[in-house]
Parts: C-alpha cells; structure tokens; sequence
C-alpha cells in the first residue's frame, strides 16, 4: 500500500550500510529459501482489517488448502498501531488489544504471521513509524511472536544512501532480538533498490508502485520485472506486488496469467482476497501446486522473456530438475494461436509437454508446441526432454 502524506519529512541521519559478509547472507538465506508464500491484508481490508478477521483469515487458509499448497505467513499492513507509552514502547490500537494473543492462535494453526510498521516517524497511513525506536519496535515485535516485517518507505523524499541505512538499522536491530523475522523492504523501487536490497538484509524488495486490480495494472507490473532476474535468487526476491487474484476486478483469464507470471518469476505469492469468501475458481486457482511448485522450485531461477512479437510472450523459467517452464502469453483483447519453438528455448529432440493449469501431459513434440490462447490469457507448460 501506498498513503503518502503531504508533509515534509526529516532527512534521517543515519550511518550506511556495509555489504552482508557471506556467512550472514548464508545464514539469512534460510529465512527465504524460496519466495514467500501467504496473505495480506491491505488489498481487500485496508484500513478496516482488526484482529477478529485476521484470525478468520488463518482459519480459512487452513480450511481452503492453500496452507497444504505452501501458503504460510497472516500478514497485518497498516493502521494496527496505536500510541508510544512513555518509554518510547508501542502499543497496538483498540482493533488489535491482544497482539500476543493473536500471534499464539495463528501459530497454533501451523502459520506464521507477519506484521508493518515504516522507517519515517509515521506510516503511510499517519500511523506511529519506527524512526528513532528500531530496536525497541524489533524487540517488541519478537516478543510478541512475529516472524515478518513489512517495512515500508513512506515519504517521497530520501536519497538511496538513506534508504540503504534506514533499513540496514532495522535489519541490524531484527538480527539483535535473535528471533528470525523476514524483512519485506517496501519503497516501490526507488534507487534500483534490486541492485543493494540483498546487502542490506532485505529478503524481498519492491520492484514497482502499488498494483491495482485490473488487467493493465498487473500486466505493466508483471511484465516489466523483464532484465531483473539476476537479482532474485534464494533468500533474496523481486517483489512485484501483492496478488489480485479473487478481488473481482479481472476475469479468470487474467487472473490465470497473474499466478502464472508471477510463478515465472519466482515472486512472492502473497494473496491480497477475502480467503474466508473465496469462490470455488479463486480457491482451485490459489491450491494449483503444480503451478505454485514453479514459483517455489528450489533452483530460484527467475523467468525471463524469450520472444515478443506484438502483443504475444513467451517467457522461460528454467527449473532444478531440467526441465522448463513455458508461459506463452496473449495480451491481445483477441484469442490468438501461439508457438513456442523449442530451439528458442534451447531444447531440442523428442519433448513431453504437461500443461499446469490442466494438470494433463498433452504428449510428446518435436521442434515445436503450438496452441490457441485466450485473450489477456495464459498456457503454461512444462516442457521435459524425452
């Protein structure tokens, strides 16, 4: 989310990063081996998400599958927080009296819970910031139970020097509790933030502004991650956004080629929809594990264009065991016949294609595969040498 305030914010005097020795960023790369899988809730709740319905929302990703798909981490964005006591401590506000309590029961459940705060004195949304309390809003937030940190670049002044420190001293102070807690480094790319994100403790960064849910949005996002893929890789991931998928503002076709690009390049899969109202497709969609073992495969490759011609895609996402999976995309408003050419893709022989989204092997191809695609829509495959 992105609530900007129209006021001036203080240059934060802070000291800047040093490069992660090697050992650290080995032992930071198990908090994300692969991309981060879970829900948030600024999407659909925004400013009216409280404790009852995020205890909903982890009783449904446990009842819908997605937990058994991979999903994991309840996420809680922005206006949780209430007043600093007179020792400079937070407190969440009335809608989340208990925050202790809260993480208990979504632990109970076999997840893991993840929660927002910002690195100016006030959130997006004119909550409390951390400025000047890192680690005692570190420590607060272990001692609580929380196992993820959003945090959030506000303001809309900062060099990258100041980013770099601002969210090295959270990563510094998150590291001092001993507790592992995912940092989610949100500033929408600013500073080419994919190029030190890593060196700063981040395990993911925003690569964009905020997603919206239609069809233009996700596919500028999506298909503008193009060139960054030497940036991803375990333990460190280009964050896109939030999915849409299940919010109501894009067909099933679109929704199908918002899961399956992001798969392709290895994101994080944070679902941003109601989960206690899923409709039977959102629902199919969001457990598909052979789709969701893409975005998850161990390699953490991500997926790269390989042909564009007009408004068609085919993108690459080359996987551990061999294989290579094949988006071919239509962004045409028309259904369209489309080809994948296996020497594009440096396959070549006798080659099995399964598609993912029909859980179906469709045979074995030479040279080529090629099929009709719907309009704003997505085949993907997955292409093994027989």
């Amino acid at each position: 989310m992105n609530w900007k305030p129209a006021i001036l914010i203080l240059v934060m005097g802070l000291i800047c990063c040093a490069v992660v020795p090697s050992h650290v960023a080995a032992q930071e790369q198990n908090l994300a081996p692969t991309p981060p899988m879970g829900w948030n809730s600024w999407n659909h709740f925004a400013e009216k998400i409280n404790a009852r319905t995020v205890r909903a929302q982890a009783d449904a990703m446990v009842a819908s599958g997605m937990k058994d798909a991979g999903f994991l981490y309840i996420n809680i964005d922005d206006t949780w927080e209430g007043k600093r006591d007179d020792k400079g401590f937070v407190h969440p506000n009335w809608k989340f009296r208990d925050m202790k309590a809260l993480t208990e029961y979504v632990h109970s459940k076999g997840l893991k819970i993840g929660l927002y705060s910002s690195p100016g004195p006030k959130t997006c949304a004119g909550f409390e910031g951390s400025l000047g309390h890192e680690e005692q809003d570190a420590q607060t937030y272990a001692d609580w139970g929380f196992d993820y940190l959003k945090y959030d670049w506000c303001q809309d002044t900062g060099t990258p020097e100041q980013m770099k420190a601002a969210y090295t001293k959270m990563h510094e102070a998150l590291k001092k509790t001993g507790r592992p807690i995912v940092l989610s480094l949100c500033q929408y790319g600013w500073g080419n933030v994919w190029e030190w994100g890593a060196s700063v403790g981040g395990n993911l960064w925003r690569t964009t502004g905020d997603i919206e849910d239609n069809y233009d949005s996700m596919a500028r996002i999506g298909f503008g991650q193009a060139g960054l893929e030497k940036y991803a890789g375990p333990g460190h991931w280009n964050d896109p956004d939030m999915l849409e998928v299940g919010n109501g503002g894009m067909n099933e076709d679109e929704y199908r080629t918002h899961l399956s690009l992001w798969s392709i390049l290895a994101a994080p899969l944070i679902a941003g929809n109601d989960l206690s109202t899923m409709t039977p497709y959102t629902q199919e969609m969001l457990t598909n594990r052979e789709v969701i073992a893409v975005d998850q495969d161990p390699a953490g490759k991500q997926g790269f264009p390989v042909v564009q011609e007009g408004p068609f895609e085919v993108w690459e996402k080359p996987m551990a065991d061999g294989s290579v999976v094949v988006g071919l995309f239509n962004r045409s408003k028309e259904a369209g016949k489309m080809t994948a050419y296996f020497s594009h893709l440096g396959i070549s022989g006798e080659v099995i294609v399964r598609d993912l989204w029909l859980k179906k092997d469709l045979g074995s191809f030479q040279e080529k595969y090629s099929v009709n695609v719907p309009a704003h829509g997505v085949v993907l495959v997955r292409l093994k040498a027989k």
